[in-house]
């Protein structure tokens, strides 16, 4: 078991670091200033790759060619890449020729070697993030990546560094985190922090969903096929469902605070998940403190229930109380709703219609610093509820303990089918990352 890989010429981060640059939502401004049209003189061809083909990818390669027709720009899908040879096939639904769809653990850099390409969509199970995002920057290629961006400190880190390296190069970085790209959020956070509820007081989270986690069983020879092709119930892999899902959420409210938590408390459970192959838990409530004392209650899960409140987000201020997606209920006051559009109706298109905007016009747009910042407030929540602790900012984002193995990150080309280690499910009091060595169980 690894645990000591930390990326080279790390240098000790502290919160007030990454408070002092941080600001709001960089696509939620552009989108707001950006032309319904781009000039239909504009010739830059988008030549993009799709790194990870599964059901995200795919999805977003549709959203990217939607957005490129709305631009009018020359847009194709030009290689895909992915783990697993069925999965890069699919490719093909994009008219991409099959000696260009990639596969195997080095397939995303023979995709970045395609000549011409300035575009990659990043869809891999997020735990591959990190190294598929540095190697995109290195290649001086634009990104657009799903969240989360990451599964834990060391992960965080490689994404902090490429996002910064993005930012000198000049390219354009998008995330997955497709609220900031509505218009019901756009507009209502902006009021939001223009004073329309007043001071914020409390902020809550919710993303709970009345069933279980999908679970596709054991498919695959070897241990680390087998957790791949079942990615969402590992650690290494997904982050856990309150990092791989509940980020959304979590996201919202750091763009209306225009920072990030300093430190939290949870609680949570594997429940319904049983005996189910897998590590992670089935619901969390975590409780998180911002540096200027306001607290956001966070509450996430999918197992049955009789009911839930959905997945959304509430603001309380001084002056009244909002729903972030669109709504406003100032006190004493008449209720106000959202009528902002945008290019398109649909955030997961705009998303892309905003990128391929920033990439045309050379407008700023990077939003790896956003996404990672909220990636690890969901990291640092799921440590503080597995260890029954409190967890400061500083203390996840310079944690050594690396979930995954340790080619991910150094040189995840080079990683080969084979076995690696299973965590036992946390259990708290029993388990902790930041301990000298690590208290983690492997099955």
């Amino acid at each position: 078991m690894n645990t000591n890989h930390q990326n080279s010429g790390d240098k000790s981060l502290t919160r007030r670091d990454f408070l002092k640059h941080s600001s709001l939502a960089a696509a939620g401004a552009a989108a707001l200033s950006f032309p319904a049209v781009l000039n239909a003189q504009a010739k830059t061809p988008i030549k993009a790759v799709i790194i990870g083909a599964g059901g995200r990818g795919s999805g977003a390669g549709s959203n990217f060619l939607n957005a490129a027709k709305i631009v009018g720009v020359e847009a194709q899908i030009v290689a895909v890449a992915d783990i697993f040879p069925q999965q890069a096939r699919g490719g093909e639904r994009f008219g991409v020729p099959q000696e260009r769809c990639f596969s195997g653990f080095d397939a995303f850099q023979k995709a970045l070697s395609v000549p011409g390409v300035n575009y990659a969509i990043l869809a891999a199970p997020p735990g591959f993030r990190p190294a598929h995002f540095k190697a995109c920057v290195e290649a001086g290629v634009n990104v657009f990546m799903e969240k989360p961006v990451a599964v834990d400190g060391p992960g965080c880190r490689i994404m902090y560094a490429a996002g910064e390296l993005a930012k000198q190069k000049g390219l354009k970085v998008a995330a997955g985190t497709q609220r900031r790209h509505q218009a019901g959020y756009i507009e209502t956070i902006k009021r939001i922090q223009d004073g329309a509820i007043g001071d914020i007081i409390l902020l809550r989270a919710y993303w709970v969903n009345n069933g279980p986690i999908w679970h596709r069983g054991d498919r695959g020879e070897t241990e680390l096929e087998k957790q791949i092709a079942n990615w969402y119930h590992y650690i290494w892999l997904s982050g856990d469902h309150i990092v791989e899902q509940h980020v959304h959420n979590l996201d919202v409210c750091n763009w209306i605070m225009n920072g990030h938590p300093v430190r939290c408390w949870g609680q949570g459970a594997r429940q319904q998940l049983g005996n189910k192959s897998g590590e992670i838990w089935d619901h969390f409530a975590i409780e998180y403190d911002y540096e200027n004392g306001v607290k956001m209650y966070s509450y996430c899960g999918q197992i049955k229930r009789t009911g839930s409140p959905g997945v959304t987000e509430f603001a309380h201020g001084t002056k009244g109380t909002a729903s972030p997606g669109g709504s406003i209920r100032p006190t004493g006051g008449s209720p106000w709703r959202s009528t902002l559009k945008l290019q398109s109706d649909d955030p997961y298109t705009q998303e892309h219609i905003d990128l391929i905007n920033a990439i045309l016009k050379d407008t700023e747009l990077n939003e790896a610093k956003n996404v990672t910042d909220s990636t690890l407030t969901a990291i640092m929540g799921r440590e503080a509820a597995y260890s029954g602790a409190w967890v400061e900012w500083d203390q996840i984002l310079n944690s050594k303990f690396a979930y995954g193995p340790e080619l991910l990150y150094t040189d995840a080309a080079a990683m080969k089918w084979g076995s690696f280690r299973t965590l036992r499910p946390p259990m708290p009091g029993d388990y902790s990352i930041f301990s000298d060595p690590p208290k983690v169980a492997t099955v």
